[in-house]
């Protein structure tokens, strides 16, 4: 990297602390209740988050919008917006529960299969500082290979519950175990006595990295366990999109073109391509591509979002607290802006704030709208945010 690039970094990552610590008054302003006080969450871990200190500037909060409800002026008979991609579907598929994928990430389960199919894809740390990713399809009925399917992690199914989803995994940590028992988690599990319905094994790769998925199975394990196909009533989705006749362009934003989220394994990052509008992803020192195309994957959104986080145990097992809220930073059109992340307490489904959605919102307080289409997601540890690395 020449001496100008150096100083574009840096420059970025000074000025993107001046408006994270700017951020955390917000965050104050809306946590004045424990998150155990507002309704029925289960802690993150035992142990107390760490998060390192951050100087706040006197900022007077703005109470966040109401989500409007949807505008279908324009569709044509029988759409909707999709909730996780804003995009017109069809009803039936839009009001359809979403699937919720773990994915296998380690280098030799790459590449993965249908990963190009998914609206919403999560990217979070488990132990030994891999990442595992967690994919959201909505259309996805004539797809016969997704994976490779790993295990669960708690802070995943707090994820996944956002979007109303059903949470597809073969097997869990222990810590998980409570969280996958509870009532309002519909989960299907590889080790489960739906497995070997939902799940099936290939040759062409050694376990654990040959379990795969499939949309006949997965509708054979919905019904196997009886699970509700259909959002619930009261549902709202997580995302506020633009108007299909708009765009979002960050106009007031900073011009970034590179991020790298810094996790040390797969080594991932984000390159803005102005033709196609998109950012390709990358890791293990090239394209990340899907398995059964052949093709680089590419997002329309990037959300960096910054979680305080706890090591459980010797085994390094981690909790990412998923309630408190936090900052983030939203990429589109080459531009970022920051923000912060808050869950939705109003939307908390028959009282459960574990169902409630994660909202973000600028630095006033105003709820961000994203560009309608795919977004990524990398939960990243909030004390590594200096390391976090974003160029022009």
């Amino acid at each position: 990297m020449d001496a100008l690039k150096k100083t574009r970094v840096w420059t970025y990552s000074v000025i993107g602390a001046f408006f994270i610590a700017a951020a955390v008054i917000i965050i104050h302003a809306y946590a004045t209740t424990s998150v155990n006080d507002m309704g029925n969450v289960t802690d993150v871990s035992q142990a107390e988050p760490t998060m390192a200190p951050t100087p706040v500037p006197t900022m007077a909060p703005t109470e966040p919008e109401e989500k409007e409800e949807e505008d279908d002026d324009g569709l044509e008979e029988g759409q909707m917006r999709s909730y996780l991609s804003g995009l017109p579907v069809a009803k039936e598929i839009g009001m359809r529960r979403p699937i919720a994928v773990m994915l296998n990430n380690l280098k030799a389960a790459q590449p993965m299969c249908s990963i190009s199919r998914a609206d919403v894809v999560y990217e979070y740390v488990v132990e030994g500082a891999i990442t595992r990713l967690m994919a959201l399809f909505e259309d996805y009925e004539d797809l016969d290979k997704i994976g490779s399917v790993r295990s669960c992690r708690e802070y995943f199914v707090y994820t996944e519950l956002e979007f109303d989803a059903i949470y597809c995994h073969y097997g869990q940590a222990s810590y998980a175990v409570d969280l996958l028992n509870s009532d309002y988690v519909d989960n299907l599990n590889g080790l489960g006595k739906e497995g070997d319905t939902v799940y099936y094994r290939t040759t062409d790769r050694k376990a654990p990295h040959n379990a795969y998925t499939s949309a006949e199975g997965i509708d054979a394990g919905i019904d196997m366990m009886g699970y509700r196909r259909n959002h619930y009533e009261d549902y709202k989705g997580k995302f506020k999109f633009c108007d299909l006749d708009k765009e979002v362009t960050n106009e007031d934003g900073m011009k970034i073109t590179y991020m790298a989220p810094n996790y040390k394994i797969n080594k991932p990052w984000f390159e803005y391509d102005e033709k196609r509008e998109q950012y390709g992803r990358f890791q293990y020192d090239g394209p990340q591509t899907d398995e059964l195309t052949g093709e680089q994957i590419f997002f329309d959104n990037v959300i960096f979002q910054y979680n305080k986080w706890a090591q459980l145990d010797e085994k390094d097992y981690l909790a990412f607290d998923c309630h408190s809220g936090g900052v983030i930073q939203y990429f589109t059109h080459g531009r970022m802006v920051p923000g912060i992340w808050l869950r939705d307490i109003k939307q908390a489904h028959n009282g459960n704030v574990d169902m409630c959605p994660i909202r973000y919102y600028d630095l006033e307080g105003n709820e961000l709208e994203i560009n309608n289409g795919k977004t990524f997601i990398c939960v990243i540890q909030d004390t590594d945010i200096q390391n976090v690395t974003i160029r022009e």
